[in-house]
């Protein structure tokens, strides 16, 4: 039973779903969104306020300029992209403290929340059913 416990506890501590993103930004929660995708993904449709790291070019000198003392969370386009995962990695591999977000930004949007970009929504009402 300890080691289901742990396995959860270690699970909540590395990702989290849309709904804790928005939450912690609305109560002002020391997180970054980072969206990994390329700079066109990024450029056409991306979490409000995210910055974009692609994984890609995620180096010691182009993090350099990062405060440390942050929580990132990347994403991408969801489930069948991992750019989030690379970038994770590579953050963590860095020394940055971070975590992946579930679904990336297909469930952020499944979820209703708004997006910014040249392909942007509006957002509806939120309903996460969790």
């Amino acid at each position: 039973m300890q080691n289901q416990i742990e396995f959860y506890q270690q699970k909540l501590t590395y990702e989290m779903d849309p709904s804790d993103l928005f939450a912690a930004f609305e109560n002002g929660e020391d997180l970054i969104a980072v969206d990994a995708r390329q700079v066109f993904g990024y450029e056409r449709e991306h979490i409000p306020g995210a910055i974009n790291l692609p994984h890609r070019e995620m180096t010691a000198e182009s993090t350099s300029h990062l405060d440390r003392s942050k929580i990132y969370v990347t994403y991408c386009d969801g489930i069948g992209c991992n750019a989030s995962t690379k970038g994770a990695l590579k953050l963590a591999r860095l020394g940055f403290r971070v975590k992946e977000l579930m679904g990336g930004l297909e469930w952020w949007k499944f979820d209703g929340y708004a997006t910014e970009g040249t392909g942007a929504t509006a957002g509806v009402e939120v309903q996460c059913a969790c």
